[in-house]
């Protein structure tokens, strides 16, 4: 039997128990003619065939709007691709943006045409053109719809085949049970030619849920699916996919139906495009996002969404305790399977993934803190319907301008320690283009929006933004270059391979430090990050290469330490990166 023929085998098995589970076996038959028919229109060719690697030490992604960057007479995907290409060739290798499609709301997480490019921002032709230099990340918004689409003015008119798409629900359902992340009421009201209708909306009145219990529905979607990994994205993020399915009397959130269409995004992936990369972003519990990877079926890559908190908590206490208990509890991912590490992203910070983690009071004197910085913090309702935080709105680099001590000298010092941590831990590492510039928090763009997540998504003019990344005095240049060092660094080391061993260490609750070891334990590299603003003075660990010179080499001060050098001193939020020398 040929492996085009076992590959058949395989997946219309898999395909076939899926879509009987969904959508039961009376339909099953019809349902997976339709697919194989569909797929069999796809002739989509992967840069990475299945037999390799998704991934390596090389993967960095930069998360972006298409417009975060802008000058006058040119669309903002050719001024991104510019400054990409100019500054970040070499440091990064993947693009992150943020959704490029025609949108009502939530800077572009409401949909109006899935199939077609922002006009301002740019057309296909300027997208092809980044992915010619850079692997591109694209937004899947799968769980919900702009009133403006097509699919919802076919609803609102019953017409097909819109008409049967979206969630109409009575007026007084009941839905206290369901874990949403707004105060909004879940169910919306619409005017439609039958007079008002009430329809889901997990996230708010112009972003209508759509209704994947309808099989049509998911056969869109797989059509959206294709079309973008056709137009050459190698990483697709399924957004607020925790939420995809709805069924009464339960939360609404995880629910077996949903990792089965995961799962099934998957197979189709595996057949058609075996190189391509399927991310779950789950802002929820930590157990929960892990729950994602299924049985090393189901998402390829989940969000360390338990991360930033954590880290933000450690870095403002100068304590390590939760953050490295967290980080010797996570489990190494399953096979084929890893994490994406990320402390910043257009959205706040997020604190449901801290929950069990960090003890409520810990959370309260974090928001309390950040009130402080004069960050904002967004709540939702429980299914108690108790008010409570649920993310932090703040750029990082205010977020991290202070201690529980106060304010300090340190902000600098204490947000490139942030990011060390971050770009050293197993998996790939996403920086956010804000972060990486050193973008301090946005007020003028909350007045002018009325958003509070707008404080971290601002627009720069490219000039402007240059003279501050070329003038040695300014912060934004000091972040900038130091990141893209480092990012070059872990680039060049297969200890820092997204599937290389990590061992969290316990050194004190003024450091956080962990082993990486390379898959062909050929290397081993010991990271060490001062998380206080003291000085810290620490014996470190015994020498692995016991019949070697005993000489470690710090990678980030490109120093080495004398053979049989057991006291390492580290300034404040100085971190290392210790290549253990044979």
């Amino acid at each position: 039997m040929s492996d085009t023929t076992e590959l058949a085998h395989w997946f219309t098995q898999n395909a076939e128990a899926r879509l009987t589970l969904l959508y039961g076996s009376e339909r099953v038959n019809l349902l997976m003619e339709r697919l194989i028919n569909r797929l069999q229109q796809e002739s989509i060719k992967s840069e990475i065939s299945a037999s390799e690697s998704h991934w390596s030490e090389q993967d960095i992604i930069l998360i972006t709007y298409g417009d975060s960057i802008q000058q006058p007479d040119e669309v903002p995907l050719q001024t991104l691709h510019e400054f990409l290409s100019l500054h970040l060739k070499g440091s990064i290798n993947c693009v992150h943006i943020l959704p490029y499609f025609p949108y009502s709301s939530d800077d572009g997480f409401s949909v109006i045409d899935y199939k077609t490019v922002n006009p301002s921002l740019g057309d296909w032709s300027d997208i092809e053109r980044i992915n010619k230099d850079f692997y591109l990340m694209t937004d899947l918004v799968i769980n919900h719809v702009s009133r403006e689409n097509l699919w919802f003015i076919e609803y609102l008119s019953k017409q097909q085949p819109g008409s049967d798409y979206f969630i109409e629900m009575p007026q007084d359902t009941d839905t206290s049970q369901v874990v949403r992340p707004r105060s909004t009421p879940v169910l919306t009201p619409v005017h439609t030619h039958d007079g008002i209708r009430y329809v889901w909306a997990t996230f708010g009145e112009d972003q209508i849920d759509a209704n994947f219990a309808n099989p049509d529905v998911l056969f869109e979607f797989i059509d959206i699916l294709l079309l973008y990994v056709a137009k050459g994205s190698r990483f697709i993020r399924l957004d607020a996919i925790a939420f995809l399915w709805k069924k009464a009397g339960t939360r609404c959130i995880n629910l077996r139906e949903t990792h089965e269409v995961v799962k099934l995004l998957r197979d189709i992936l595996d057949v058609v495009a075996p190189g391509t990369v399927l991310i779950t972003e789950t802002n929820v519990p930590n157990g929960e996002n892990l729950s994602y990877f299924g049985n090393s079926d189901e998402a390829h890559m989940v969000y360390q969404f338990t991360l930033p908190p954590l880290l933000l908590h450690a870095l403002y206490h100068g304590n390590s305790h939760y953050l490295s208990q967290w980080a010797k509890d996570m489990p190494r991912p399953p096979k084929n399977c890893t994490y994406l590490n990320f402390i910043a992203s257009h959205d706040g910070i997020g604190l449901r993934p801290a929950e069990g983690i960090l003890p409520d009071q810990e959370v309260q004197a974090l928001v309390d803190a950040m009130h402080e910085y004069k960050g904002y913090v967004s709540m939702r309702t429980d299914t108690f319907g108790k008010e409570s935080p649920y993310e932090i709105n703040i750029a990082l680099f205010d977020a991290l301008k202070g201690t529980h001590l106060g304010l300090d000298d340190y902000q600098v010092p204490r947000f490139i320690a942030a990011h060390t941590i971050m770009i050293a831990l197993q998996g790939i590492p996403a920086l956010y283009i804000h972060s990486l510039i050193a973008t301090t928090s946005d007020h003028q763009g909350v007045e002018q929006t009325g958003r509070t997540r707008s404080i971290n998504r601002r627009k720069w003019q490219y000039d402007e933004l240059l003279d501050l990344l070329n003038n040695p005095t300014a912060a934004h240049g000091t972040v900038f270059h130091e990141l893209k060092r480092q990012l070059q660094i872990r680039r060049k080391h297969p200890a820092f391979h997204p599937s290389a061993l990590q061992e969290t260490l316990s050194l004190g609750d003024n450091l956080f430090a962990f082993w990486r070891t390379s898959l062909d334990q050929q290397q081993q590299i010991l990271c060490i990050n001062n998380i206080s603003p003291e000085i810290q003075i620490l014996t470190l660990p015994e020498h692995p290469i016991t019949e070697g010179s005993g000489v470690w080499r710090d990678l980030i001060e490109r120093t080495a330490l004398g053979k049989g050098t057991r006291s390492l001193k580290l300034y404040p939020y100085q971190c290392a990166w210790l290549e253990a020398l044979d």
